[in-house]
């Protein structure tokens, strides 16, 4: 009898037992079904605020591109106050004398555009699709400090800059399949330093990347013939993924180069109805470039931005890309850009001997070969 009531109280305890240890299992469950909970909740939130920061950082973009845009009738509204302001500053300087200065702005050939950027030296003037752009120059941003006036031309038409009557320029030119086939021997006895060469494109509606259907000939071509390269991509990309996607196609076409002058990202705009990055924001076209230069700059190459004027004001957000180099293209004698650039592409209609037609020439104000 003894021995049966010690098998039902063990067989009790074993129960309880159990039952205790059920309970600290689904009590543990619970826990990490509350644990688990609250950590989708924040991460929830997380992502929440950051799509928000995004949402509005991209709002702030727009707004100040919308705040900077005015129509003719305001731009004229602004040249008379411009007006009111002079006269009111200098006794001397009458309406009409302004007025005067404004003719002989119009009478010199340059235009409507040429005139504003005179009257507000203080802003980055510039127009697109008939609106016009005032913005006002960023003291914090760096500032080039280049002379105008010791920019010339050379006896041969290539622009030169000098310092202290010291040439401190340096002549390339860039190519892609529409120089169709280069006499590279020839293009290196003309004093040409650097090439950047077109790697390729990313298409601006389907979105596939292609490589420019000379890029070997040519980077073989200005290798052989001793010419420092460069090259630049075309971008299309509408996603972080696609920029560092475009990155990597173009590290994949270097591999056994000599590649010592930068790697380029190409950033224009692309006004094609079905261009895929017709809606872009600034905000979103700034952080597909820093994806592209970061991917380049890991892999010990230069990372660089090609761009114009609508380019670094209206597409892109230049306080975030200041630590990479500018190459910058505006066709005249004289540049206008307040900001720190390295190149300069001043014509797409240069001629070299070695090249059927015309050939974009740029200066550099520093050699930019790597490790030099």
């Amino acid at each position: 009898m003894r021995m049966q009531d010690n098998h039902v109280a063990v067989k009790s305890r074993k129960r309880k037992q159990r039952r205790n240890e059920n309970r600290i299992l689904f009590g543990s469950i619970i826990l990490c079904i509350v644990t688990l909970s609250a950590i989708t909740f924040c991460l929830m939130m997380l992502f929440q605020y950051r799509a928000s920061r995004l949402e509005t950082q991209e709002a702030m973009a727009q707004i100040e591109v919308m705040q900077n845009r005015y129509s003719q009738e305001e731009v004229d509204a602004l040249l008379a106050e411009k007006m009111e302001v002079a006269a009111g500053e200098s006794a001397e300087r009458t309406k009409e004398e302004m007025l005067t200065q404004m003719k002989e702005l119009m009478l010199s050939g340059e235009g409507a555009l040429h005139m504003l950027r005179e009257f507000f030296p203080d802003e980055v003037v510039l127009v697109d699709k008939n609106q016009y752009y005032f913005f006002p120059v960023v003291d914090t941003l760096a500032q080039n400090t280049y002379a105008q006036g010791e920019f010339v031309l050379n006896d041969e038409g290539f622009m030169e800059y000098y310092e202290n009557q010291q040439l401190l320029s340096h002549k390339g030119i860039d190519v892609s399949k529409y120089q169709e086939k280069i006499d590279w021997k020839e293009v290196a006895g003309s004093d040409i330093e650097y090439a950047f060469i077109r790697l390729g494109i990313r298409g601006y509606t389907e979105g596939e990347i292609l490589e420019d259907d000379r890029f070997e000939y040519n980077i073989n071509g200005a290798l052989d013939n001793n010419i420092e390269v460069g090259v630049y991509f075309f971008t299309q990309a509408i996603s972080v993924e696609e920029a560092k996607e475009e990155a990597d196609f173009v590290l994949d076409a270097l591999e056994g180069y000599d590649i010592t002058y930068p790697v380029v990202l190409d950033v224009e705009a692309v006004t094609n109805d079905n261009a895929r990055t017709l809606g872009l924001t600034k905000e979103e076209r700034t952080k597909y470039c820093i994806a592209f230069c970061e991917r380049i700059k890991q892999a010990g190459y230069q990372p660089m931005i090609y761009g114009n004027l609508k380019t670094f004001i209206l597409m892109l957000d230049l306080e975030q890309l200041e630590e990479y180099d500018k190459w910058f293209a505006h066709y005249d004698e004289q540049y206008y850009f307040p900001y720190q650039f390295k190149v300069w592409q001043y014509t797409d209609s240069g001629k070299i001997p070695g090249i059927e037609g015309d050939v974009d020439i740029n200066i550099s104000f520093e050699n930019l070969a790597s490790g030099q």
